[in-house]
């Protein structure tokens, strides 16, 4: 594939990517249910392979290590956890974009068997390292 298509097909998918991102943020952040056990939101994901890994990144600015589950189950790799609203006293909240409350991200893995290698947030992403066994 000549360069040029490449980055008009990376552009075309990026653009994509934001308008389902958006649909979904206006679909399913609802402020009043960030207290209950069920995710309301997936981050979005870039997912990595070469013959001796898979590597994962998971955009989760603001969100705490301690704050995350990651589970290997089967071929699925689940990530979840919470970001909290932040409390600041005496604000008015003016606007509300970035979503916050329970998330959940089930992931696909390709063919082969996998263990959890590494785990490192890196730039506000969490970059999970899975070594194939």
């Amino acid at each position: 594939m000549p360069i040029r298509d490449l980055e008009t097909w990376m552009w075309t998918e990026a653009c994509e990517m934001l308008n389902r991102a958006d649909q979904m943020h206006r679909q399913f952040f609802r402020p009043a249910v960030m207290n209950v056990r069920r995710a309301t939101w997936e981050p979005p994901i870039d997912v990595f392979e070469t013959r001796h890994e898979c590597k994962i990144m998971i955009a989760l600015p603001g969100v705490a290590p301690e704050h995350l589950n990651v589970i290997l189950d089967g071929n699925h790799l689940i990530v979840g956890g919470q970001r909290h609203l932040p409390t600041c006293n005496e604000s008015q909240i003016r606007r509300l974009e970035i979503p916050y409350g329970r998330f959940e991200r089930h992931i696909e893995l390709p063919a082969g068997h996998f263990e959890i290698g590494t785990r490192e947030f890196v730039h506000g992403c969490l970059l999970i390292t899975l070594r194939k066994i």
